[in-house]
This record gives structure tokens, sequence and C-alpha cells, in this order.
């Protein structure tokens, strides 16, 4: 049987037998496509042993006041500094000063109007925001901040009592993770 000249084109613009194949064909590689493309993203997933670590626990009544301790959540140092009266006050104080990174002392201790903080506890990340470097604080030795915080050490960042940012290259304060307090003094990181 003979394929006349008016099959092949379809009448008044309708879809021929070849379209349809077009179309299909065209499905078909779309998805062989996904189904090579989805171990390549796949993997970029993170690894079970990196969800594991995906929150931590930790008593915030070990940490004595006027000091700090560094943890360690999803393979980086978190700092928690349990301040003084003096420091939360300089905080607040501070609050008002001009700032890169405006946050108030609040802000930094607050996690929600339904998971109130406690200002006395500073829970961040411990990488300076301009290339990752690790600050050093108060109680520990080389410290040269001038605003009563961190400094860090690689590029001359300075850090208030709050974290902020106040001196150096570091574009932003110092980050603070999710958190929320589980019991009287144990916070969960994550």
């Amino acid at each position: 049987m003979a394929v006349t000249n008016q099959e092949e084109t379809g009448l008044a613009g309708e879809p021929t037998r070849r379209d349809m194949i077009y179309v299909a064909t065209g499905a078909v590689v779309a998805g062989g496509v996904a189904m090579l493309a989805w171990p390549l993203i796949d993997q970029m997933n993170p690894s079970a042993d990196t969800r594991a670590l995906a929150s931590t626990e930790f008593d915030v009544s070990k940490v004595p006041e006027g000091s700090q301790t560094k943890i360690m959540w999803r393979g980086k140092p978190v700092f928690v500094r349990h301040r003084t009266p003096a420091e939360i006050a300089q905080g607040t104080k501070d609050d008002t000063a001009d700032l890169k990174d405006p946050q108030t002392n609040f802000q930094r201790t607050q996690q929600s109007n339904a998971q109130p903080g406690k200002p006395e506890y500073l829970i961040m990340e411990a990488n300076c925001t301009h290339l990752g470097c690790i600050p050093v604080g108060i109680s520990e030795p080389g410290y040269l901040g001038e605003y009563g915080g961190w400094f860090c050490p690689c590029h001359g960042s300075h850090y208030d009592t709050a974290g902020r940012i106040r001196k150096g290259p570091a574009p932003k304060n110092l980050h603070i993770p999710p958190y929320i307090y589980t019991g009287e003094t144990v916070v969960k990181i994550g």
C-alpha cells in the first residue's frame, strides 16, 4: 500500500505517525539520560557516616562561667562559651555599634520565640567567615582581640563578645548553628 503525500504531512496540521515516533524516541532518550545521570547526582549526597553526625548533644553546665569549650559537629569545631554577666552586658551595649553584619546580642543567643535560648551561653561555629581559620578566644593563649571576643590569627579579624565581626576582612559574624535545648542544660546542635 502506497503512502500518499497527504498521510505523511497530516491533514490541517494534525500529528502524523512520524511525529509520534519522534515523541516516543525523545521520551526514551530523556528517560535514559535521567537513569544515567541519577548515580552521578546521588553520589554528591552526604555519606551515611556524615548523616549520622547531623546532630550532637552537649551538656552546657560542664563549661565554667568565663570559659569556653570546643566540640565537634559535622566534622567542624563549635564554640560553646559560658559568658560572664560583664560579657553579656558588653555584647548588649555593642548592639548600637556600627556593625558589618548587624545582629543584636539577643538574636545571637535566642533561637525562636517558642524555644528561648540562654543569654549566658553562646553557641557558634568556630570558623572565621573570611577563609575558615579557627579564631582564638579570650581564655586561650595568643589572644589579641580588641573587642573582648575572638581574634582570627590568619588574617586579623576581630569579633566581639557576641561573635560579631568588628574589624578585619571577615564579611560576616561567626555562624550560629541550629540548636535547641532538650533539657535544662542539654543542648542539641543540628
